[in-house]
Protein backbone atom coordinates (compact mmCIF):
# COMPACT_ATOMS: atom_id res chain seq x y z
CA UNK A 1 0.00 0.00 0.00
CA UNK A 2 2.81 2.15 0.96
CA UNK A 3 4.19 2.13 -2.78
CA UNK A 4 0.77 2.17 -4.04
CA UNK A 5 0.63 5.93 -2.60
CA UNK A 6 4.21 6.48 -3.50
CA UNK A 7 2.80 6.54 -7.03
CA UNK A 8 -0.07 8.24 -6.47
CA UNK A 9 1.89 10.98 -5.16
CA UNK A 10 4.28 11.09 -8.07
CA UNK A 11 1.63 11.04 -10.27
CA UNK A 12 0.00 13.82 -9.01
CA UNK A 13 2.39 15.85 -8.11
CA UNK A 14 4.15 15.63 -12.10
CA UNK A 15 0.57 16.12 -13.23
CA UNK A 16 0.17 19.35 -11.62
CA UNK A 17 3.04 20.66 -12.68
CA UNK A 18 2.92 20.54 -16.11
CA UNK A 19 2.24 23.77 -18.43
CA UNK A 20 -0.63 22.03 -19.64
CA UNK A 21 -2.60 21.45 -16.35
CA UNK A 22 -1.99 25.20 -14.82
CA UNK A 23 -3.31 26.86 -18.03
CA UNK A 24 -6.25 24.42 -18.54
CA UNK A 25 -6.88 25.24 -15.09
CA UNK A 26 -7.10 28.60 -15.67
CA UNK A 27 -8.64 28.59 -18.82
CA UNK A 28 -11.38 26.20 -18.59
CA UNK A 29 -12.93 29.09 -16.13
CA UNK A 30 -12.42 31.59 -18.16
CA UNK A 31 -14.01 29.59 -20.66
CA UNK A 32 -17.03 28.53 -18.58
CA UNK A 33 -17.50 31.95 -17.40
CA UNK A 34 -17.50 33.13 -20.73
CA UNK A 35 -20.28 30.83 -21.68
CA UNK A 36 -22.73 32.33 -18.69
CA UNK A 37 -21.85 35.90 -19.08
CA UNK A 38 -21.24 37.01 -22.59
CA UNK A 39 -25.00 35.83 -23.87
CA UNK A 40 -26.01 38.08 -21.13
CA UNK A 41 -24.11 40.61 -22.55
CA UNK A 42 -24.41 40.53 -26.35
CA UNK A 43 -27.99 40.76 -25.48
CA UNK A 44 -27.83 43.86 -24.10
CA UNK A 45 -25.68 45.27 -26.44
CA UNK A 46 -28.25 47.44 -29.08
CA UNK A 47 -27.35 47.64 -32.74
CA UNK A 48 -27.27 51.81 -33.10
CA UNK A 49 -28.63 51.64 -36.89
CA UNK A 50 -32.12 51.94 -37.14
CA UNK A 51 -33.33 50.13 -40.20
CA UNK A 52 -35.88 51.79 -42.43
CA UNK A 53 -38.00 49.19 -44.14
CA UNK A 54 -40.29 50.01 -47.63
CA UNK A 55 -43.58 48.03 -47.83
CA UNK A 56 -45.26 47.57 -51.28
CA UNK A 57 -48.34 45.67 -50.01
CA UNK A 58 -50.37 45.26 -53.23
CA UNK A 59 -53.07 43.56 -50.82
CA UNK A 60 -53.74 46.97 -49.20
CA UNK A 61 -54.98 44.87 -46.16
CA UNK A 62 -51.22 45.32 -44.28
CA UNK A 63 -50.84 49.16 -44.25
CA UNK A 64 -49.79 50.30 -40.85
CA UNK A 65 -50.82 46.99 -39.70
CA UNK A 66 -47.06 46.10 -38.65
CA UNK A 67 -45.69 47.43 -35.58
CA UNK A 68 -42.59 49.27 -35.42
CA UNK A 69 -39.74 49.09 -32.49
CA UNK A 70 -36.77 50.59 -31.56
CA UNK A 71 -34.73 49.27 -34.09
CA UNK A 72 -37.26 49.16 -37.04
CA UNK A 73 -39.08 51.83 -38.78
CA UNK A 74 -42.06 50.88 -41.71
CA UNK A 75 -42.78 52.82 -44.62
CA UNK A 76 -45.97 51.98 -46.83
CA UNK A 77 -45.07 52.92 -50.56
CA UNK A 78 -48.10 53.20 -52.54
CA UNK A 79 -48.43 53.22 -56.63
CA UNK A 80 -44.48 51.63 -56.48
CA UNK A 81 -43.25 48.94 -58.42
CA UNK A 82 -41.22 45.86 -57.31
CA UNK A 83 -39.04 45.45 -60.30
CA UNK A 84 -38.66 49.61 -60.19
CA UNK A 85 -37.50 49.06 -56.76
CA UNK A 86 -34.92 46.56 -56.98
CA UNK A 87 -33.29 48.73 -59.49
CA UNK A 88 -32.94 51.44 -57.27
CA UNK A 89 -32.65 50.17 -54.14
CA UNK A 90 -28.93 51.20 -53.29
CA UNK A 91 -30.54 54.76 -54.35
CA UNK A 92 -32.81 55.00 -51.42
CA UNK A 93 -32.24 55.58 -47.54
CA UNK A 94 -33.70 51.83 -46.99
CA UNK A 95 -32.34 48.84 -45.33
CA UNK A 96 -34.45 46.49 -47.81
CA UNK A 97 -37.87 46.40 -48.94
CA UNK A 98 -40.86 43.68 -49.04
CA UNK A 99 -43.34 43.11 -51.64
CA UNK A 100 -46.68 41.57 -50.41
CA UNK A 101 -49.02 40.14 -53.11
CA UNK A 102 -52.79 40.52 -53.26
CA UNK A 103 -53.37 36.87 -53.00
CA UNK A 104 -51.15 36.58 -49.93
CA UNK A 105 -54.27 35.32 -47.55
CA UNK A 106 -54.11 32.25 -50.00
CA UNK A 107 -50.28 32.02 -50.40
CA UNK A 108 -48.76 32.26 -47.33
CA UNK A 109 -45.17 32.00 -49.20
CA UNK A 110 -45.82 34.24 -51.44
CA UNK A 111 -44.06 37.77 -49.38
CA UNK A 112 -40.74 38.53 -50.61
CA UNK A 113 -38.25 40.79 -49.08
CA UNK A 114 -35.12 42.27 -50.84
CA UNK A 115 -32.15 43.83 -49.11
CA UNK A 116 -28.37 43.87 -49.95
CA UNK A 117 -27.19 42.33 -46.58
CA UNK A 118 -28.55 39.67 -45.01
CA UNK A 119 -31.90 40.54 -42.74
CA UNK A 120 -31.68 40.00 -39.05
CA UNK A 121 -33.66 37.17 -38.04
CA UNK A 122 -35.42 38.81 -35.44
CA UNK A 123 -36.50 41.44 -38.08
CA UNK A 124 -38.44 38.67 -40.26
CA UNK A 125 -39.70 37.01 -37.27
CA UNK A 126 -41.53 39.76 -36.21
CA UNK A 127 -42.95 40.66 -40.21
CA UNK A 128 -44.23 37.11 -40.29
CA UNK A 129 -45.92 37.31 -36.78
CA UNK A 130 -47.54 40.60 -37.63
CA UNK A 131 -48.86 39.39 -40.72
CA UNK A 132 -50.16 36.07 -39.12
CA UNK A 133 -52.23 37.54 -37.25
CA UNK A 134 -53.14 40.00 -39.04
CA UNK A 135 -54.44 37.61 -41.08
CA UNK A 136 -55.81 35.40 -38.63
CA UNK A 137 -58.37 38.23 -37.57
CA UNK A 138 -58.99 38.93 -41.16
CA UNK A 139 -60.69 35.38 -41.39
CA UNK A 140 -62.15 35.78 -38.06
CA UNK A 141 -63.55 39.24 -39.05
CA UNK A 142 -65.75 37.41 -42.04
CA UNK A 143 -67.70 35.43 -39.73
CA UNK A 144 -69.02 39.01 -38.87
CA UNK A 145 -67.78 38.55 -34.97
CA UNK A 146 -67.82 42.23 -33.23
CA UNK A 147 -65.53 43.11 -30.65
CA UNK A 148 -63.15 40.75 -32.22
CA UNK A 149 -59.78 42.29 -30.65
CA UNK A 150 -61.47 42.42 -27.05
CA UNK A 151 -62.36 38.72 -27.88
CA UNK A 152 -59.20 37.37 -29.01
CA UNK A 153 -57.18 39.27 -25.37
CA UNK A 154 -60.21 37.82 -23.19
CA UNK A 155 -59.35 34.84 -25.24
CA UNK A 156 -55.90 34.25 -24.97
CA UNK A 157 -54.74 31.86 -21.56
CA UNK A 158 -51.42 30.38 -20.99
CA UNK A 159 -51.18 27.29 -18.98
CA UNK A 160 -48.89 26.65 -16.42
CA UNK A 161 -48.78 22.98 -15.01
CA UNK A 162 -47.54 22.40 -11.71
CA UNK A 163 -46.57 19.08 -10.88
CA UNK A 164 -46.15 17.39 -7.30
CA UNK A 165 -44.89 14.15 -6.56
CA UNK A 166 -46.31 11.97 -3.50
CA UNK A 167 -44.53 9.96 -1.27
CA UNK A 168 -45.92 6.24 -0.18
CA UNK A 169 -46.47 8.27 3.55
CA UNK A 170 -48.33 10.57 1.40
CA UNK A 171 -46.38 13.78 1.34
CA UNK A 172 -46.20 15.92 -1.52
CA UNK A 173 -43.29 17.50 -3.19
CA UNK A 174 -43.41 19.84 -5.83
CA UNK A 175 -41.34 19.56 -8.68
CA UNK A 176 -39.92 21.38 -11.30
CA UNK A 177 -39.49 19.83 -14.96
CA UNK A 178 -37.38 22.47 -16.93
CA UNK A 179 -34.95 22.48 -13.71
CA UNK A 180 -34.49 19.51 -13.51
CA UNK A 181 -33.84 18.56 -17.41
CA UNK A 182 -30.96 21.26 -16.92
CA UNK A 183 -29.38 20.26 -13.91
CA UNK A 184 -29.99 16.78 -15.10
CA UNK A 185 -28.25 17.32 -18.45
CA UNK A 186 -25.43 19.14 -17.35
CA UNK A 187 -24.14 16.98 -14.39
CA UNK A 188 -24.55 13.60 -17.10
CA UNK A 189 -22.67 15.43 -19.90
CA UNK A 190 -19.93 16.43 -17.64
CA UNK A 191 -19.41 13.34 -16.44
CA UNK A 192 -19.23 12.09 -19.69
CA UNK A 193 -16.62 14.55 -20.58
CA UNK A 194 -14.72 14.10 -17.65
CA UNK A 195 -14.57 10.08 -17.71
CA UNK A 196 -13.24 10.83 -21.42
CA UNK A 197 -10.70 13.82 -20.71
CA UNK A 198 -8.97 11.95 -17.67
CA UNK A 199 -9.17 8.27 -18.75
CA UNK A 200 -7.07 9.44 -22.17
CA UNK A 201 -4.62 10.89 -19.90
CA UNK A 202 -4.09 7.65 -18.19
CA UNK A 203 -3.90 5.90 -21.47
CA UNK A 204 -1.17 8.14 -22.76
CA UNK A 205 0.76 8.48 -19.78
CA UNK A 206 0.62 4.37 -19.83
CA UNK A 207 1.71 4.42 -23.57
CA UNK A 208 4.92 7.38 -23.29
CA UNK A 209 6.21 5.29 -19.77
CA UNK A 210 6.26 1.92 -22.00
CA UNK A 211 7.37 3.73 -24.99
CA UNK A 212 10.72 5.36 -23.11
CA UNK A 213 11.27 2.19 -21.28
CA UNK A 214 10.89 3.89 -18.13
CA UNK A 215 8.40 1.48 -16.96
CA UNK A 216 10.97 -1.16 -17.37
CA UNK A 217 12.74 0.21 -14.18
CA UNK A 218 9.54 1.05 -12.48
CA UNK A 219 8.35 -2.70 -12.34
CA UNK A 220 11.87 -3.77 -10.88
CA UNK A 221 10.47 -2.29 -7.90
CA UNK A 222 6.84 -2.39 -7.55
CA UNK A 223 4.37 -4.89 -9.10
CA UNK A 224 2.47 -4.40 -11.87
CA UNK A 225 -1.18 -4.15 -10.21
CA UNK A 226 0.11 -1.80 -7.65
CA UNK A 227 1.64 0.64 -10.56
CA UNK A 228 -1.93 0.70 -12.76
CA UNK A 229 -3.72 1.33 -9.42
CA UNK A 230 -1.37 4.19 -8.41
CA UNK A 231 -1.59 6.02 -11.50
CA UNK A 232 -5.08 5.62 -12.22
CA UNK A 233 -6.08 6.60 -8.69
CA UNK A 234 -3.18 9.23 -8.97
CA UNK A 235 -4.95 11.06 -12.24
CA UNK A 236 -8.45 10.82 -10.28
CA UNK A 237 -7.08 13.24 -7.57
CA UNK A 238 -5.82 15.50 -10.58
CA UNK A 239 -9.53 15.34 -11.83
CA UNK A 240 -10.86 16.04 -8.71
CA UNK A 241 -8.60 18.95 -8.02
CA UNK A 242 -8.99 20.64 -11.15
CA UNK A 243 -12.68 20.30 -11.12
CA UNK A 244 -12.71 21.99 -8.07
CA UNK A 245 -10.37 24.25 -8.88
CA UNK A 246 -12.61 25.04 -12.04
CA UNK A 247 -16.12 25.83 -9.63
CA UNK A 248 -14.20 27.79 -7.49
CA UNK A 249 -12.67 29.90 -10.17
CA UNK A 250 -15.54 29.75 -12.57
CA UNK A 251 -17.90 31.41 -9.59
CA UNK A 252 -15.11 34.06 -9.07
CA UNK A 253 -14.93 35.02 -12.77
CA UNK A 254 -18.60 35.24 -13.32
CA UNK A 255 -19.57 37.35 -10.02
CA UNK A 256 -16.67 39.58 -11.66
CA UNK A 257 -17.64 40.04 -14.75
CA UNK A 258 -20.89 40.52 -13.89
CA UNK A 259 -19.99 43.72 -12.38
CA UNK A 260 -17.90 44.36 -14.66
CA UNK A 261 -19.49 44.10 -17.81
CA UNK A 262 -23.46 44.42 -16.75
CA UNK A 263 -23.19 46.66 -13.92
CA UNK A 264 -26.05 48.59 -15.44
CA UNK A 265 -28.10 45.83 -15.70
CA UNK A 266 -26.98 44.76 -12.18
CA UNK A 267 -28.35 47.90 -10.98
CA UNK A 268 -31.31 47.91 -12.85
CA UNK A 269 -32.25 44.50 -11.09
CA UNK A 270 -31.20 45.94 -7.60
CA UNK A 271 -33.35 49.09 -8.36
CA UNK A 272 -36.28 47.18 -9.48
CA UNK A 273 -36.06 45.09 -6.51
CA UNK A 274 -36.19 48.38 -4.00
CA UNK A 275 -38.76 50.06 -6.12
CA UNK A 276 -40.93 47.06 -5.87
CA UNK A 277 -40.24 46.63 -2.00
CA UNK A 278 -40.69 51.08 -1.91
CA UNK A 279 -44.20 50.55 -4.07
CA UNK A 280 -45.06 47.50 -2.05
CA UNK A 281 -44.84 48.90 1.18
CA UNK A 282 -47.57 51.75 0.26
CA UNK A 283 -50.96 51.36 0.72
CA UNK A 284 -53.10 50.21 -2.11
CA UNK A 285 -50.40 48.13 -3.85
CA UNK A 286 -50.35 44.88 -2.62
CA UNK A 287 -51.51 42.92 -5.49
CA UNK A 288 -47.78 43.76 -6.76
CA UNK A 289 -46.25 43.22 -3.28
CA UNK A 290 -48.17 40.16 -3.62
CA UNK A 291 -47.12 39.08 -7.01
CA UNK A 292 -43.54 39.98 -6.14
CA UNK A 293 -43.38 37.84 -2.80
CA UNK A 294 -45.03 35.49 -4.66
CA UNK A 295 -42.43 35.14 -7.08
CA UNK A 296 -39.47 35.04 -5.04
CA UNK A 297 -41.42 32.24 -3.18
CA UNK A 298 -41.95 30.41 -7.00
CA UNK A 299 -37.80 30.73 -7.28
CA UNK A 300 -37.31 29.62 -3.44
CA UNK A 301 -39.32 26.34 -4.38
CA UNK A 302 -37.22 25.55 -7.72
CA UNK A 303 -33.95 26.00 -5.72
CA UNK A 304 -35.46 23.37 -3.12
CA UNK A 305 -37.02 20.95 -5.39
CA UNK A 306 -33.89 19.58 -5.65
CA UNK A 307 -31.83 18.28 -3.47
CA UNK A 308 -28.30 19.54 -3.76
CA UNK A 309 -26.50 17.73 -0.90
CA UNK A 310 -27.39 14.10 -2.69
CA UNK A 311 -26.32 15.75 -6.44
CA UNK A 312 -23.11 16.56 -5.28
CA UNK A 313 -22.49 13.38 -2.87
CA UNK A 314 -23.54 11.25 -6.18
CA UNK A 315 -21.81 13.38 -8.80
CA UNK A 316 -18.82 12.99 -6.79
CA UNK A 317 -19.39 8.76 -6.37
CA UNK A 318 -20.13 8.72 -9.94
CA UNK A 319 -17.48 10.68 -11.40
CA UNK A 320 -15.04 9.19 -9.37
CA UNK A 321 -16.50 5.48 -9.73
CA UNK A 322 -16.84 6.00 -13.80
CA UNK A 323 -13.75 6.81 -14.23
CA UNK A 324 -11.92 4.34 -12.16
CA UNK A 325 -13.82 1.92 -14.01
CA UNK A 326 -13.05 2.96 -17.58
CA UNK A 327 -9.75 4.75 -16.11
CA UNK A 328 -8.85 1.01 -15.88
CA UNK A 329 -9.90 -0.03 -18.99
CA UNK A 330 -7.87 2.89 -20.37
CA UNK A 331 -4.89 1.97 -18.57
CA UNK A 332 -5.14 -1.84 -19.92
CA UNK A 333 -5.11 -0.12 -23.54
CA UNK A 334 -2.14 2.19 -23.07
CA UNK A 335 -0.34 -1.16 -21.39
CA UNK A 336 -1.16 -3.16 -24.83
CA UNK A 337 -0.28 -0.73 -27.36
CA UNK A 338 2.56 0.87 -28.64
CA UNK A 339 1.42 4.17 -30.05
CA UNK A 340 -1.91 6.47 -30.12
CA UNK A 341 -2.56 4.49 -33.76
CA UNK A 342 -2.86 1.83 -32.25
CA UNK A 343 -5.55 2.12 -29.37
CA UNK A 344 -7.97 2.76 -32.26
CA UNK A 345 -8.99 -0.87 -32.47
CA UNK A 346 -9.53 -1.20 -29.05
CA UNK A 347 -11.47 2.17 -28.04
CA UNK A 348 -14.48 0.97 -29.68
CA UNK A 349 -16.04 -1.23 -27.31
CA UNK A 350 -15.26 0.93 -24.54
CA UNK A 351 -16.41 3.98 -26.58
CA UNK A 352 -19.62 2.70 -27.51
CA UNK A 353 -20.90 1.68 -23.86
CA UNK A 354 -20.28 5.85 -23.45
CA UNK A 355 -22.20 7.07 -26.67
CA UNK A 356 -25.01 4.55 -25.39
CA UNK A 357 -25.53 6.14 -22.26
CA UNK A 358 -25.74 9.65 -23.90
CA UNK A 359 -28.35 8.76 -26.08
CA UNK A 360 -30.09 6.86 -23.03
CA UNK A 361 -29.78 10.28 -21.07
CA UNK A 362 -32.13 12.05 -23.54
CA UNK A 363 -34.54 9.47 -23.00
CA UNK A 364 -34.27 9.82 -18.59
CA UNK A 365 -34.40 12.91 -18.74
CA UNK A 366 -37.94 12.56 -20.32
CA UNK A 367 -39.24 9.29 -18.71
CA UNK A 368 -37.06 9.50 -16.03
CA UNK A 369 -38.54 5.91 -14.28
CA UNK A 370 -39.07 4.09 -17.53
CA UNK A 371 -37.70 0.88 -17.97
CA UNK A 372 -35.39 1.94 -20.71
CA UNK A 373 -33.89 4.63 -18.05
CA UNK A 374 -33.91 2.00 -15.07
CA UNK A 375 -31.82 -0.28 -17.11
CA UNK A 376 -29.23 1.37 -17.50
CA UNK A 377 -28.90 3.33 -14.57
CA UNK A 378 -28.23 0.05 -13.00
CA UNK A 379 -25.97 -1.71 -15.69
CA UNK A 380 -22.21 -0.38 -14.41
CA UNK A 381 -20.89 0.78 -17.86
CA UNK A 382 -23.61 3.49 -17.99
CA UNK A 383 -25.11 4.17 -14.94
CA UNK A 384 -22.48 7.34 -13.97
CA UNK A 385 -24.30 8.93 -16.86
CA UNK A 386 -27.58 7.27 -17.22
CA UNK A 387 -28.16 7.82 -13.25
CA UNK A 388 -26.98 11.08 -13.31
CA UNK A 389 -29.91 12.16 -15.94
CA UNK A 390 -32.47 10.96 -13.54
CA UNK A 391 -31.03 11.59 -9.94
CA UNK A 392 -32.61 15.24 -10.19
CA UNK A 393 -36.33 13.66 -10.76
CA UNK A 394 -35.82 11.84 -7.74
CA UNK A 395 -34.84 8.02 -7.61
CA UNK A 396 -35.73 5.73 -4.97
CA UNK A 397 -33.05 4.79 -2.46
CA UNK A 398 -32.92 1.11 -3.15
CA UNK A 399 -32.33 1.94 -6.20
CA UNK A 400 -29.72 3.88 -6.09
CA UNK A 401 -28.19 1.98 -3.59
CA UNK A 402 -28.51 -1.33 -6.51
CA UNK A 403 -26.71 0.75 -8.99
CA UNK A 404 -23.62 2.20 -6.25
CA UNK A 405 -23.14 -1.86 -5.58
CA UNK A 406 -23.26 -2.98 -9.28
CA UNK A 407 -20.71 -0.05 -10.03
CA UNK A 408 -18.54 -1.07 -7.09
CA UNK A 409 -18.04 -4.62 -8.06
CA UNK A 410 -18.15 -3.94 -11.86
CA UNK A 411 -14.80 -1.56 -10.65
CA UNK A 412 -13.15 -4.30 -8.56
CA UNK A 413 -13.99 -6.87 -11.17
CA UNK A 414 -12.62 -4.37 -14.36
CA UNK A 415 -9.12 -3.81 -12.12
CA UNK A 416 -8.65 -7.43 -11.80
CA UNK A 417 -8.91 -8.22 -15.11
CA UNK A 418 -7.27 -4.83 -16.51
CA UNK A 419 -4.56 -5.94 -14.04
CA UNK A 420 -4.09 -9.50 -16.08
CA UNK A 421 -3.59 -7.10 -19.35
CA UNK A 422 -1.14 -4.48 -17.83
CA UNK A 423 1.60 -6.83 -15.87
CA UNK A 424 2.12 -8.68 -19.40
CA UNK A 425 1.49 -5.68 -21.86
CA UNK A 426 3.37 -3.51 -20.75
CA UNK A 427 6.73 -5.12 -21.45
CA UNK A 428 5.99 -5.92 -24.80
CA UNK A 429 6.84 -4.23 -27.80
CA UNK A 430 6.46 -3.97 -31.20
CA UNK A 431 3.96 -6.73 -31.55
CA UNK A 432 0.73 -6.02 -33.22
CA UNK A 433 -2.15 -7.29 -30.60
CA UNK A 434 -5.43 -8.77 -31.44
CA UNK A 435 -8.45 -9.90 -29.22
CA UNK A 436 -7.31 -13.16 -29.46
CA UNK A 437 -3.47 -12.39 -27.62
CA UNK A 438 -5.29 -10.27 -25.23
CA UNK A 439 -7.66 -12.97 -23.85
CA UNK A 440 -5.02 -15.42 -23.75
CA UNK A 441 -3.31 -13.11 -21.33
CA UNK A 442 -6.76 -13.18 -19.01
CA UNK A 443 -6.53 -16.69 -19.01
CA UNK A 444 -2.77 -16.82 -17.51
CA UNK A 445 -3.17 -18.25 -14.49
CA UNK A 446 0.13 -16.05 -12.55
Amino acid sequence: MNKISIIISREYLTRIRKKSFIVMTFLGPVLFAAMMVMPVWFATMEDEDVKQIAVIDSSWLFIHKIPETAKFRFTYVTGAKKDDFKKNLWQTEYFGFMYIPDYIAYVPQGIEFYSHKQPPANLTMHIANAIEKEIESEKLRAYHIENLDDILRSVKTHIDIRTFKLSESGEEKESHNSLNMGVAYISALMIYMFIFLFGSQVMRGVIEEKTSRIVEVIVSSVKPFQLMMGKVLGVALVGLTQFLAWILLTLILVVSAKSIFLPDFTNEVLQQANSVQVIGSLAGDQVQQSATTEKAREIMNMAHSINFGVMIGCFLFFFIGGYLLYGSLFAAIGSAVDTDADTQQFMLPITIPLILAIMVMINAMQNPDGPLAFWFSIIPLTSPIVMMARIPFGVPYGELALSVILLILAFIGTIWLSAKIYRTGILIYGKKLTYREMWKWLTYKN
